[in-house]
């Protein structure tokens, strides 16, 4: 089963609201979390997994499902996903316990990792070169503000406590939107077969690699664990990524069919690209941690009015991310170097300005100037690390850019978020809060700007016989 090119519009909508759904299911139980533990109850421990459950679930997984979608199809295990999404979702409404809203989270994070590597890989396949570029702007901003729009979101459905269900409709609010998706989808996604799915072996100890790599790395950092564990965790889980992707390299060198297409890190600015992109999102992940907190705990600003308050960032990138693609070329190439310095300004002017009380008009002109600037950053970079890769390879870059962007998620908050966490522990307030965690973002940021640049460098040719060598390597 492959897609139909029928339907492009229809097509999109679902793909991109599978996406949201699984972006926002990253954030949405945050702002949810004190209802959860008003109604339910459990230890700190459970609490956390509650929180942490769907994120682990998901990191661990995502390469997993992008192999299955090359095994099996990326239609028919993207709809496999979206019905797991849904039935986890409703499972989550209605837990009676907090384990069992613990196993239906983790039922969730797999789910995802099922339905969001197949995103990328069916519009590069199914939509021609004049509608991808369009459709990839679009997907880059339902990535990068599916954190966002589920923290807004969480925190109106709380707020409303629409029938009583207070944070159970914040779960349940996906059983519909997965059920109308899963009929629109299976006319949609459709059509006859252009080649038939891939039926070799899972690689088991790739799999297993990858898990143990990714659980070291994630678990000490989403879980309220001591610095130093986190800071071991950070050097042991790179040492297994790498272990990964060595081993990754060896069996495809002997014909094998690896869990992960690792050739596709051979493309010219793949990469730097990838490192751009997740510094980028990194410092976004961070930045977003950091004014919800300030915001409500430092600004006085309820969840809902913090929410509300990030919206001219969301406007900004969609702003910019939908008008990227009508650029010209020419443009579009120097937007990822400019962007990262731009967001790295507006994180310090706004940090400055915020140190005493939030300025609604100066404040919203900067976070929409930021939000622009992250589209500028992130939008065309993924489309041209999608153009770089032939259409078989979409599904393993899509699972790299969902399990970078998640990973350097983690670590942005860890990194920023703990600067902030440190300052409050030690009742600074006013310049002395709001300006260290900016500026740690805006190094990031300019580092990032370096990548990019790499990664938009133009494309050297290289000998066949030179590739060769480096594959089997």
């Amino acid at each position: 089963m492959t897609t139909s090119h029928r339907r492009p519009a229809a097509l999109l909508v679902v793909l991109l609201t599978g996406q949201a759904m699984a972006s926002m299911d990253t954030s949405i139980t945050a702002v949810a979390a004190p209802a959860i533990r008003a109604d339910l109850g459990g230890s700190a421990a459970v609490q956390q997994l509650v929180l942490a459950g769907y994120t682990l679930t998901f990191a661990v997984l995502v390469v997993i499902g992008a192999r299955l979608g090359a095994r099996h199809g990326g239609p028919r295990v993207f709809l496999f996903g979206l019905a797991g999404f849904t039935l986890a979702s409703l499972a989550c409404g209605l837990a009676p316990t907090p384990v069992t809203l613990v196993l239906a989270r983790v039922a969730q994070g797999a789910a995802g990792a099922l339905m969001v590597p197949q995103v990328l890989a069916l519009i590069r396949a199914a939509l021609p070169d004049a509608a991808r570029a369009r459709a990839i702007g679009a997907y880059s901003m339902v990535l990068a503000l599916g954190v966002a729009a589920g923290q807004v979101l969480g925190g109106l459905l709380v707020t409303l406590d629409l029938g009583g269900l207070t944070w159970r409709l914040a779960f349940l609010v996906n059983v519909p939107v997965g059920v109308a998706l899963q009929i629109v989808g299976r006319r949609v996604l459709t059509g006859p077969p252009a080649a038939p799915p891939r039926r070799e072996p899972l690689d088991l100890t790739g799999a297993a690699l990858l898990a143990a790599a990714m659980l070291t790395l994630v678990l000490p950092l989403v879980l309220d664990t001591p610095t130093g564990i986190r800071v071991a965790a950070v050097a042991a889980g790179a040492v297994g990524l790498r272990l990964f992707l060595g081993y990754e390299r060896r069996r495809a060198g002997r014909g094998g069919a690896p869990l992960l297409d690792v050739t596709v890190l051979r493309h010219p600015g793949v990469p730097a690209g990838l490192l751009a992109c997740c510094v980028v999102m990194g410092c976004y992940a961070g930045f977003l941690f950091v004014f919800t907190l300030r915001a409500q705990d430092a600004l006085g600003l309820s969840p809902l009015a913090a929410g509300l308050a990030f919206l001219p960032y969301a406007a900004g990138f969609a702003l910019c991310g939908l008008a990227v693609a009508r650029l010209p070329e020419a443009a579009r190439a120097v937007l990822p170097v400019a962007g990262p310095p731009v967001l790295a300004a507006v994180a310090v002017l706004l940090a400055a300005l915020s140190a005493r009380g939030w300025p609604w008009v100066a404040g919203g002109a900067l976070l929409l100037l930021g939000g622009a600037a992250h589209a500028a950053a992130f939008s065309p970079l993924v489309t041209r690390l999608t153009d770089a890769v032939p259409a078989g390879a979409a599904a393993a870059l899509s699972a790299l850019v969902s399990t970078g962007t998640l990973l350097a998620a983690v670590l942005g908050v860890t990194v920023v978020g703990g600067v902030h966490l440190a300052l409050t522990a030690a009742d600074l307030r006013g310049a002395a809060l709001a300006l260290p965690p900016a500026v740690v973002t805006a190094g990031l940021l300019l580092a990032g700007t370096v990548a990019a640049r790499r990664a938009l460098r133009p494309a050297r040719p290289v000998a066949p016989e030179h590739i060769v060598e480096q594959v089997n390597c």
